[in-house]
């Protein structure tokens, strides 16, 4: 993998914070929704959203 440059390091760490926070909230929001129909899909959501987040974390490392 090639050398990320410093803007570039930027914008995935400001990326990951997006979805961190998108993970926080959708939880949140599947854990306060008493319909299961909704709380199933924001939990897909959260999960999509992990794997966003986990995506993002690779280029780092």
């Amino acid at each position: 993998m090639a050398n990320l440059s410093a803007k570039e390091l930027s914008a995935i760490q400001d990326h990951l914070g997006v979805e961190q926070n998108l993970i926080k909230k959708y939880n949140m929001f599947a854990g306060s929704s008493k319909d299961q129909c909704i709380k199933t899909k924001f939990e897909q959501i959260a999960s999509r959203h992990q794997q966003h987040y986990d995506t993002l974390l690779s280029h780092l490392n």
